[in-house]
């Protein structure tokens, strides 16, 4: 990736605050994630970083900030105005999500027939092009029981990226997965970042973070207290750094 001085900001958070009854969760985050990076968000459980993901995409409404995506503040927007928004905006769950009694053709054609005009023909060929992509050609007929866990979280996210969206934005991806599905997920993912994806990229495997990260920030009591770049980070003595770091098995 080039240096932030020579990207654009895909999207910024400012001064998110966010409670729920008394727990305060959001204190004041404020992040830049720069066009064609990937930013890996670390933090202790229930520090609230799927909180962030979910208010970028609309699931949550902070109590105070902004949310700033091409020049305009994604916060007050009404749900008829996020419907567009999520066209440029994905999730991908941690789960996968998947709609469990349609196929995985159907789910992945579910966008595209929500959001597009492309005739029924030119469903298929997108949806088979981006199987392929994510080593799932020929699935198009199972339901998502009959799919193992690393094919529910690629077919989660060849669902999440059949519409070219300007942001990623990855749950969790690599949680409950064995090494050899990890892999193969992250490899997905890297074919899709050489290609200028920019995404954010919140996880507890540090491992498969520092893999495919560009930069990564530590959320902290309720604030971004860091953000450094990844070969940065991997030596970094930072206390903060090493209470995430240690014992990781960096490469």
């Amino acid at each position: 990736m080039n240096s932030k001085t020579e990207t654009k900001i895909a999207l910024s958070l400012r001064n998110l605050k966010k409670s729920f009854g008394e727990k305060e969760v959001h204190r004041g985050v404020s992040l830049d994630l720069h066009e064609g990076e990937i930013l890996g968000l670390f933090g202790g459980s229930g520090s609230g970083k799927s909180v962030i993901l979910r208010s970028i995409i609309g699931l949550e409404t902070p109590d105070e900030g902004q949310i700033l995506f091409e020049g305009r503040d994604l916060v007050p927007l009404t749900e008829r105005e996020l419907f567009k928004v999520r066209t440029q905006i994905s999730y991908v769950f941690q789960n996968g999500a998947l709609f469990d009694s349609l196929t995985v053709e159907e789910n992945l054609a579910y966008p595209l027939r929500a959001h597009t005009q492309l005739s029924i023909s030119e469903i298929r060929i997108k949806v088979n092009e981006v199987l392929e992509m994510v080593d799932m050609k020929g699935a198009n007929r199972l339901l998502p029981n009959e799919l193992s866990g690393g094919m529910q979280k690629r077919a989660g996210f060849a669902r999440a990226i059949i519409l070219q969206p300007k942001v990623i934005l990855f749950d969790e991806p690599t949680a409950g997965l064995d090494p050899v599905n990890t892999g193969r997920l992250l490899q997905n993912i890297l074919s899709f970042k050489k290609r200028g994806m920019t995404a954010i990229f919140v996880t507890h495997d540090i491992p498969a973070a520092f893999e495919i990260c560009d930069r990564v920030g530590i959320l902290n009591q309720g604030r971004i207290e860091l953000v450094m770049p990844v070969e940065e980070m991997k030596n970094s003595s930072h206390v903060l750094v090493r209470s995430f770091t240690t014992g990781a098995h960096i490469r």
